[in-house]
């Protein structure tokens, strides 16, 4: 049994990726809550004076906790899936909406808390972690072109590039020094575009699958 998350910036082709490696490997995915996010476009579209009233980066982060948690608990127990996106990466985007200001102090720390919780749950599994996480890495430039390519009309706001840099800057430290969950397989995609070039999708898949071979996974 193979549980792999796909993890990476805004834009880079998680789901993509998530789509591909499903089929590939004749797995479930389950997809980030983005199309039925009532909060996703205000999240993006909120002026300062809004965000300080609504709390929306708060919200948004636990809503994104509520699903992730709920598709991780159904991912563990059930052979061979794929997550788009896992609830690992959710304490990332809060803390850097934290250092923001979007989220306070005290919010932040009711989300740390539940999200402790639900870990300490998940321990209680028979399986309980990935056995791979498939991370997506680029440049600034290509994180922008293809969140511009992506179309999302409340993604292309001029406002949000510095958002999207800070997020981008320690999205690697991140991944190398905080999480420890799973292996973590590094996909250059600067140079792979599994949407476009057919030959780039099975050198993904068969990356993919030597990690798993590697780690004397079926």
């Amino acid at each position: 049994m193979a549980v792999i998350v796909v993890g990476g910036m805004i834009g880079l082709g998680k789901t993509s990726v998530s789509t591909l490696l499903g089929q590939a490997l004749h797995s479930e995915v389950f997809y980030e809550s983005v199309d039925d996010n009532p909060i996703l476009p205000l999240f993006y579209t909120a002026s300062p004076e809004e965000i300080e009233t609504k709390r929306y980066p708060f919200l948004l982060q636990l809503h994104f906790l509520n699903t992730r948690f709920k598709a991780i608990k159904q991912a563990l127990v059930h052979n061979r899936n794929v997550l788009d996106r896992s609830i690992y990466e959710d304490w990332y985007f809060a803390k850097v909406n934290r250092e923001l200001g979007r989220i306070s102090q005290l919010e932040f720390d009711v989300y740390e808390g539940l999200a402790d919780n639900m870990m300490e749950e998940l321990a209680e599994l028979p399986k309980k972690a990935p056995d791979l996480m498939v991370y997506l890495k680029a440049s600034f430039e290509t994180v922008i072109h293809r969140i511009g390519l992506r179309g999302r009309s409340f993604e292309q706001d001029a406002s949000l590039v510095e958002y999207y840099r800070l997020l981008w800057s320690g999205y690697d430290e991140w991944v190398m020094n905080h999480y420890h969950a799973s292996e973590v397989l590094i996909v250059d995609m600067d140079v792979i575009d599994v949407v476009n070039r057919e030959a780039d999708a099975a050198f993904l898949v068969e990356q993919v699958k030597a990690k798993l071979a590697d780690l004397a996974i079926a």
